[in-house]
């Protein structure tokens, strides 16, 4: 790692290759964690990135991935499906409603959880966060749409979880949570989200220029990307690789710096094949395997 002064590191390459390497000849599906995926609503478009998202876990690494949907999208959805598996929810007018013995289900064996993805503004997902919240004890990755359901909630629920919770907002996304305004997050956002994670006791994912991840101790910073990852999708192909890891590493700053850089280094291997233009979000996926083997590689 390069210091950048107090408390603030530059990953580099070597810091987090013991994440990714070599498994055992004997291991099993059940070594690497069984993660959840869990939004969605009828827009098609979700359905795709939602699929995509469930691709990028399995990629980076999860044993097993459940992708939990309103039942209104499974038929939109499961054309796309091939290793995952797939759990459908009761809904209304294509939003999840909230059932605590259906939701305890979809819950069920799950080492990690992601959550929000496509969710739109259906009137439960603040009841369905909550449930979850007070619930599980495992990690929970809060993105998209689920960090919109989580600004209108009072954010001590976050000092009460047993989950470790993971949030991934972008700059205005991060405004809305927050309370800062964008011009003091972009005048600082260090610091920023620094005191917003040591508040809260989460580990913060702040994408940027360059990606900056805190539990509100340590920061770490992350400049692996390209232009090319301008485009719909990459962040749920983030959140994707960040759940599938946390199906078989710890959840810690280092293990969500190693998504972000793993997301990284795949997208700029997609750039160089597809071009800034024309690359899309699917292709970051599919590079994957090849930026594992340039992160396994020994400098």
């Amino acid at each position: 790692m390069i210091s950048q002064g107090n408390e603030v590191y530059l990953i580099e390459n070597q810091d987090i290759q013991s994440l990714f390497s070599a498994r055992k000849r004997d291991c099993h599906k059940g070594d690497f964690g069984y993660v959840g995926i869990m939004g969605g609503s009828t827009a098609y478009s979700g359905a795709i990135k939602l699929a995509n998202m469930s691709l990028a876990s399995l990629r980076s690494g999860a044993g097993v991935v459940r992708v939990i949907v309103p039942q209104s999208i499974v038929s939109s959805i499961s054309p796309y499906l091939l290793e995952q598996t797939l759990f459908p929810l009761k809904d209304e007018n294509s939003h999840m409603t909230f059932l605590p013995d259906q939701l305890k289900q979809a819950l069920a064996k799950l080492k990690a959880l992601a959550v929000g993805m496509g969710w739109g503004e259906g009137k439960e997902n603040t009841k369905i966060l909550t449930y979850l919240l007070q619930t599980v004890n495992f990690p929970l990755v809060i993105d998209a749409d689920g960090l919109g359901a989580l600004a209108k909630m009072d954010k001590t629920c976050l000092l009460q979880t047993k989950a470790r919770v993971i949030l991934t907002p972008h700059r205005k996304e991060f405004e809305k949570m927050s309370g800062y305004s964008l011009l003091d997050i972009n005048q600082d956002p260090i610091q920023k989200a620094k005191t917003f994670a040591k508040k809260y006791h989460v580990i913060l994912l702040l994408k940027g220029p360059t990606t900056i991840v805190t539990d509100g101790k340590v920061v770490y910073l992350i400049n692996r990307g390209c232009s090319g990852m301008a485009t719909a999708g990459s962040g749920d192909v983030l959140s994707g690789i960040l759940v599938g890891l946390l199906g078989y590493q710890e959840a810690n700053c280092l293990t969500i710096s190693a998504g972000a850089y793993l997301a990284g280094v795949a997208g700029e291997l997609a750039q160089k094949e597809k071009t800034d233009i024309a690359m899309i979000a699917s292709d970051t996926i599919s590079h994957i395997p090849q930026a594992i083997q340039e992160i396994r590689k020994k400098i």
